[in-house]
């Protein structure tokens, strides 16, 4: 519904909100202008800021922020709006002044909000265009989540302050149209209807299709259209033709009446349309300065307007508010279709001054301690201050379950073995593992799982299948469920598991989030699980299943490069283990990084394809089980050591029957062969670098599984991108070979898809052969 202004005007509380409004719009521009044109440039490279898309904000953050935002709430803010939030919470005495002039400064505040990185409290990390706005969604269900299964989360709505422009993002709609998002009732989205982008003024942006898609998707919708202004204008004669005039018209054209003086607007504003004689007659009865004031009297600059509609919102369904917005409001820039970076000059910041009470010579002046402008800002701080959150440590998990799998198995099944298996050997640290799946329970062998710990909703629901004998997965929804599955959509499940694996630092309760999808489908999940790592969420991504070893289901399903991207993602640790006893203690390591200060996600690369776990031989003697496990973490170890060796295989994952096999060939034809199996060339990586002196990581591996007394030339393989293991020849210097993936697969058995990109063991030896001639 349109949300009119009902509240009268006052020279009371909304005048100190208006004094308060003023000064954020003063301190955000400086913050900017301060980077720009105040602070050293020594490079002369340009920093940036964006004063016109805070401007717009200020409004609707002054009133949400000193107006209705309660402690328990959280908000996430649009990233060009930073300075906005630091402005607000400078105001509050939060932020020391000395920040104010470290915008995009090296340790200073950041260029987005971040909540690992900025000298100021923030709620949500944003930046990634449509992440921020859809991570209080997740955050939303995380905290329901922890509060339903262990206890302890409180309440409070979760904000998303998003720029139109966010709209444009199909994550948004993912998020949006999942149906575990239409149950949020604590969710509100205010969007910041500025119809401008960082080019242009967008000419066909529809808010009434918007509105539509919101209100299809269940959520209350309210809109913020028009300020009190003119509002009393569409109450005279000739208003109503005025209202149908602004309404129907263009948005570029809008925007231009923007930058008119008052004797051109007088000029355009009639239009050529019937009315025009109305609406001129209309707007000859009011001066010059009320007619520029009015045609800019939007809904999202209107305190009262905005108080009112923030106060109707429903608390049982999520809340869309779109404030009809100026990019710019407030400045010389404002609705110029190129403001979007523009920054004010020094006359201009002059002028602002001038108007709004600001100080060029003392930009971060504050207000008066006997002024209501401070009374209202102690107030606000002492109204927001939140409870320090105690925190819990994670259960403590064991590092060997002690199984030694035997016979024919897959890394993929040995996941959700290892899930059950910790139900029994640490229940309490069972307990706060979550797993979340697009879609891919039963396909990704987490049907034991499931049904052992059952799938997480708000409330509990039948399962109308439980007595149907030859249903296999029962599918029972609880409160306390620890499965938790959303629709095919890859990018809500990373942005989900990313928030609860943040739930530690939000609520105090660590959780173990487990996400579980396709591994090609990696790629299409990687920025918002990146961005979620970079906002302090800790979770485990397991892609399966994985590379060309899924032969027959095609090309289309085989991924290449995910092993270059495990390699190369920071804040996380690449496994890709060959056996199931490597999965078991690679998925304990990483479990134990999780839900803790300095803690760190993990990527797992599973497979479907079939080994004989006995090729593992793993050794009977404890110490001996211990050292191996540890090597299995620490990134690879040797499964053949041979006397006298003249060539090293290094292998990782599925191809290790082919490179055990092609070991044995060699032996035959007078090479032995040292076979290596890498568990995760990430760790191997830093290892070396860690030697070279670029970082800080243990190295004892390197000299554990590529000893320099045994240095031969080596040959890599793995399903995957060969340049991924490349790197080990730099270890002792030895002449290489790499094997692997490098171009689209097709469907076949898995001994032709192998032949097809020389992974079988026939390459393997002919590489060998080569390099060794």
């Amino acid at each position: 519904m349109t949300f009119p202004v009902t509240s009268p005007r006052t020279t009371g509380e909304f005048a100190v909100l208006r004094e308060v409004e003023s000064r954020v719009l003063w301190l955000s521009s400086a913050i900017i202008h301060h980077a720009n044109r105040v602070r050293a440039n020594p490079s002369g490279l340009k920093v940036g800021g964006h004063q016109a898309s805070s401007a717009s904000m200020v409004s609707i953050m002054t009133t949400l922020w000193f107006r209705h935002l309660r402690p328990e709430d959280r908000v996430s803010v649009k990233p060009h709006a930073s300075p906005v939030l630091h402005s607000i919470n400078y105001l509050l005495g939060w932020l020391d002044a000395s920040c104010l002039p470290r915008l995009r400064e090296f340790g200073g505040l950041q260029s987005y909000p971040s909540r690992i990185k900025d000298p100021d409290p923030v709620d949500y990390s944003t930046g990634s265009v449509g992440i921020g706005a859809t991570a209080p969604l997740w955050g939303a269900l995380s905290r329901r989540y922890v509060d339903t299964v262990l206890g302890g989360a409180g309440t409070g709505r979760q904000y998303s302050l998003v720029g139109d422009a966010e709209l444009d993002e199909g994550a948004v709609w993912e998020a949006v149209l999942d149906p575990a998002v239409g149950e949020l009732g604590e969710v509100v989205w205010i969007v910041d209807l500025n119809r401008q982008s960082l080019d242009r003024v967008v000419p066909n942006i529809s808010p009434d299709k918007l509105q539509g898609m919101f209100t299809a998707a269940g959520w209350q919708v309210l809109t913020v259209k028009y300020g009190q202004l003119l509002q009393d204008l569409f109450t005279r004669p000739g208003g109503a033709e005025l209202r149908r005039r602004i309404d129907e018209m263009p948005n570029a054209e809008y925007q231009r009446l923007l930058r008119c003086g008052a004797e051109e607007l007088r000029r355009r504003l009639p239009g050529s349309g019937p009315n025009a004689a109305d609406i001129e007659t209309l707007i000859a009865q009011i001066d010059d300065n009320t007619l520029i004031d009015a045609i800019a009297n939007l809904g999202g600059h209107d305190l009262e307007a905005l108080d009112a509609a923030f106060s109707s919102i429903d608390d049982t369904r999520p809340t869309v508010i779109f404030a009809y917005t100026i990019k710019g409001y407030g400045l010389a820039t404002k609705g110029h279709p190129q403001n979007h970076s523009a920054l004010l000059t020094q006359q201009q910041m002059q002028e602002l001054a001038d108007r709004i009470g600001g100080d060029l010579d003392n930009p971060w002046r504050t207000f008066k301690e006997d002024s209501a402008a401070h009374a209202l800002c102690v107030q606000t701080a002492m109204r927001l201050r939140r409870p320090e959150i105690p925190s819990t440590q994670p259960p403590a998990l064991p590092t060997d379950i002690g199984r030694t799998p035997s016979g024919t198995a897959t890394t993929q099944a040995a996941l959700g073995r290892t899930l059950l298996d910790l139900t029994r050997a640490a229940p309490e640290a069972a307990q706060r593992v979550v797993t979340v799946s697009p879609d891919v329970s039963s396909t990704t062998n987490l049907g034991g799982w499931v049904n052992k710990v059952g799938v997480w909703s708000a409330s509990e629901r039948p399962n109308w299948f439980a007595d149907d004998a030859e249903t296999i997965l029962h599918w029972q929804e609880k409160p306390t469920g620890q499965h938790i599955e959303l629709g095919i959509a890859e990018i809500n499940l990373v942005s989900l598991i990313s928030e609860l694996g943040a739930t530690w630092s939000r609520w105090g309760q660590p959780l173990l989030p487990i996400g579980v999808l396709y591994d090609p489908f990696v790629e299409r999940a990687l920025e918002p699980w990146s961005y979620g790592i970079y906002a302090g969420g800790q979770s485990i991504l397991v892609g399966t299943p994985s590379g060309v070893s899924l032969a027959s289901e095609g090309g289309a399903h085989q991924s290449i490069k995910t092993p270059s991207i495990g390699l190369e993602q920071p804040g996380c640790i690449y496994y890709e283990p060959a056996f199931a006893i490597d999965t078991e203690w690679t998925l304990l390591a990483s479990l134990s990084h999780l839900g803790k200060p300095n803690g760190t996600s993990a990527y797992l690369r599973l497979s479907t394809r079939p080994i004989d776990q006995t090729l593992a031989t793993v050794p009977t003697d404890p110490a001996a089980r211990e050292r191996r496990r540890r090597q299995v973490i620490a990134g690879a170890y040797p499964l053949r050591r041979p006397e006298n060796a003249k060539v090293t295989l290094a292998a990782m994952g599925a191809v290790i029957p082919e490179a055990l096999a092609a070991a044995d060939r060699l032996h035959r034809l007078g090479i032995p062969a040292d076979v290596i199996c890498v568990t995760s060339p990430d760790l191997l990586y830093r290892a070396l670098r860690a030697r070279q002196g670029h970082d800080q990581s243990d190295s004892w591996i390197l000299d554990q599984a590529f000893p320099a007394a045994r240095a031969t030339p080596l040959v890599t393989v793995l399903d995957g991108h060969p340049h991924t293991l490349s790197f080990l020849a730099t270890i002792n210097r030895v002449p290489t070979t790499a094997l692997g993936v490098t171009h689209f697969g097709q469907s076949g058995s898995i001994e032709d898809v192998y032949r097809h990109h020389g992974l079988d063991t026939d390459s393997i030896v002919r590489a060998t052969l080569d390099l060794t001639d």
